[in-house]
């Protein structure tokens, strides 16, 4: 498994733009979101109180599950995730229950994809995710990284990536010159 910084460093590359962050500060949480709502439309639960609010589903099992991978990554920034988390896993929980989740859910991913399409368009550069699937999952953990970042916590971690960053992002640049001659 990649260390943090990797693959923090890795997702920076191509979010270097602060414009391209602003838009993935919109388009991953509705892009969470709607996972999670459809992840809740899955109908097998494993345990559940007397509201299907509080149950052990999908969407509980796949939260738990990549909590447990950014732990891994870096506990710090898992406990700030999990914050994020656990509110989308409530809400979202709660919005299966209406008729037309499926719709909405459907919407609110298609909004998200917008965003980020946008934002790399302002970067000029494809989305991390193109050449390394597991850079969908170092989405939120960059963004959260981000959010510790400018709250000034973190700043070994910021040190080390952004100088990664930028040097992969001269090679990525270097390799699309070098294909164009």
């Amino acid at each position: 498994m990649k260390s943090a910084e990797e693959q923090l460093s890795t997702y920076k590359s191509v979010h270097l733009n602060p414009k391209n962050i602003k838009t993935h500060f919109v388009g991953v949480p509705l892009i969470i979101w709607s996972l999670f709502l459809l992840l809740n439309l899955i109908p097998v639960t494993f345990f559940a109180l007397d509201t299907p609010a509080i149950s052990i589903n999908v969407a509980s099992v796949f939260a738990i599950g990549v909590l447990l991978y950014y732990i891994k990554l870096h506990a710090r920034l898992a406990l700030g995730l999990a914050l994020f988390i656990i509110p989308v896993l409530y809400t979202s929980s709660l919005v299966a229950q209406v008729q037309g989740a499926l719709w909405i859910a459907l919407a609110v991913f298609v909004i998200g994809w917008v965003f980020q399409l946008i934002g790399h368009q302002y970067e000029k550069a494809k989305p991390a995710f193109i050449d390394d699937l597991n850079q969908l999952l170092i989405g939120p953990f960059f963004l959260m990284a981000e959010v510790y970042f400018l709250l000034g916590l973190e700043k070994e971690l910021d040190k080390q990536i952004t100088p990664m960053a930028v040097d992969k992002r001269r090679a990525l640049e270097d390799e699309r010159r070098a294909a164009r001659l």
